[in-house]
């Protein structure tokens, strides 16, 4: 999991919190299928230089932060498609109009993406579920388990494994942030690493489905070719002039 991560605009402002307060547009938006959940999305303002770094090369700088756009608005589209009791972006970097109604604006803590992963889940103060934005692939269906009713009943903890041994998703029923602080990230063990922490910490952990984190231009193509019709996979499309393959 890395914290790289068009509605209406924000038309308020950051408060102390580092939460934003104000209206956000269609409200009615935010009405609709409440879960038990919260639902945290961590991810990086798709900046030239800043995100998607590894993909470049082949692609520019500006192309790497096109797909790193178009793969967080795709993950954004699937989380607001879920029932959540709050859906947070914590973001590295400023919002914008890329920002869709429904989601509160959090910025990321300090430190390493241990840190900013345990500080993000200390701002929940019920069962969480968090997500990255390298896995634009990601649908309702795949994370329903971990959503559905009765998913805590008896677990503690839902474990999304990245086949490059990292992970894409975590839920924990009890959001402590300790269960984060210290593990190895951007490692080939950090998955391993992450689960023998909860399991040793007395959770009862089940597994979501691998996936493919977009690490690479590889990654890509193979990513846009599980999710064809997504923005990521358009925006795919659009720079290398091919189709999904």
């Amino acid at each position: 999991m890395n914290a790289s991560g068009d509605g209406d605009r924000w038309t308020g402002t950051y408060g102390d919190e580092g939460r934003r307060t104000g209206t956000r547009g269609d409200e009615s938006r935010l009405t609709s299928a409440y879960g038990p959940t919260e639902l945290l999305v961590i991810a990086k303002e798709p900046v030239a230089g800043r995100v998607k770094t590894r993909l470049c090369p082949p692609f520019s700088p500006a192309e790497a932060a096109e797909l790193a756009a178009a793969s967080l608005a795709d993950t954004l589209d699937a989380v607001l498609a879920l029932p959540a009791r709050r859906r947070v972006l914590v973001l590295d970097g400023r919002p914008g109009p890329w920002v869709p109604p429904g989601f509160e604006v959090v910025p990321q803590s300090a430190g390493g993406l241990d840190e900013r992963l345990a500080a993000a889940f200390g701002g929940c103060t019920g069962p969480a579920l968090l997500v990255g934005m390298d896995t634009p692939q990601i649908t309702a269906a795949l994370l329903a388990p971990a959503l559905a009713p009765g998913a805590w009943h008896g677990v503690g903890a839902w474990f999304g494994p990245a086949e490059d041994g990292g992970f894409w998703a975590l839920g924990l029923a009890d959001p402590d942030p300790a269960l984060l602080r210290g593990v190895p990230m951007s490692v080939p063990e950090t998955g391993a690493v992450q689960r023998r922490r909860l399991v040793g910490a007395g959770l009862a952990v089940r597994d979501l489905p691998v996936l493919v984190d977009v690490d690479t231009a590889a990654d890509a193509h193979r990513v846009a070719s599980a999710a064809p019709g997504g923005r990521f996979a358009a925006a795919l499309g659009r720079l290398t002039g091919a189709g999904v393959r």
